[in-house]
């Protein structure tokens, strides 16, 4: 485990693995760098792999403002110059995601391709920022734990909410998620409530890209998914069967198989 501070934030990252290209994860709302232990696990044997907790999350600083995206991309470019880890295959999950297009977009000197999963280039929608600012309130002032069972039902798929064989895993991350700093982490929600799509921008993106969307995805559907790969010329679409909106968690292997068939792709493009 170690800390860097960059852009005006001391952010926990992990890193394992070596090889000539470095693999930077960004992780979803509500989580940490974590929740790509099994992508790492299988990847590390080719690659430098480098997972980071976004500021108010994870680990991280709790800091006082800079949760909006622009900032968030801006914390992650300085990061991958910190590391000397460009250029990168950035992968980023949901708000990750979020980070990953405005990086492809405005610094894309700074990656080799971009993986995205289970994330949105649109807006966030009216519905869902009524009903996420209503849960954001309820952790801030009373605490998480009673918006735990309703934020697992977002988070994850019904197959893997409903497989008693996984009650284990389950209760895992519904700690991780209880754990988080209120202040950080409603903050946070507020700055992926507030953001701007960047769906029209999407023409501005050249790196190789490869999207996953789980199939049961209830926050970032599959139609969203599909947009992004309309959007990005020379997209690949990889749909996760029994995956919910925390693909990498619930269907590992099959996340992981995909993210190694397109780097080895990726790898052979001049």
């Amino acid at each position: 485990m170690a800390r860097l501070r960059v852009n005006g934030a001391d952010l926990h990252y992990e890193e394992s693995g070596a090889g000539p290209e470095s693999i930077v994860f960004a992780h979803g709302l509500l989580f940490s760098g974590r929740m790509f232990a099994d992508q790492v696990e299988a990847l590390r044997d080719r690659y430098r792999c480098i997972a980071f907790d976004f500021r108010g999350q994870g680990e991280s600083e709790v800091t006082a403002a800079g949760y909006d995206m622009d900032t968030l991309a801006r914390d992650a470019a300085a990061l991958i110059e910190a590391l000397e880890c460009a250029p990168c295959h950035f992968a980023g999950l949901s708000m990750g995601g979020f980070v990953g297009l405005r990086l492809a977009i405005r610094r894309p000197e700074l990656l080799r391709s971009l993986i995205l999963l289970d994330t949105s280039a649109d807006p966030e929608p009216e519905t869902s920022r009524h009903q996420y600012g209503m849960l954001n309130f309820i952790a801030r002032w009373l605490g998480l734990g009673l918006v735990v069972n309703r934020v697992m039902r977002i988070l994850f798929g019904r197959t893997f909410l409903a497989d008693p064989s996984r009650d284990a895993l389950k209760r895992q991350w519904r700690a991780r998620v209880v754990a988080n700093d209120r202040i950080g982490i409603t903050r946070a929600v507020r700055g992926v409530i507030d953001r701007a799509g960047v769906q029209d921008e999407l023409d501005r993106v050249r790196v190789p890209t490869l999207i996953i969307v789980g199939e049961e995805d209830v926050a970032t559907p599959r139609s969203k998914a599909e947009r992004i790969h309309a959007g990005i010329a020379g997209s690949r679409l990889v749909v996760i069967p029994r995956a919910g909106h925390s693909s990498t968690v619930e269907e590992p292997e099959a996340v992981s198989a995909a993210l190694r068939s397109f780097l080895e792709d990726s790898g052979k493009r001049p």
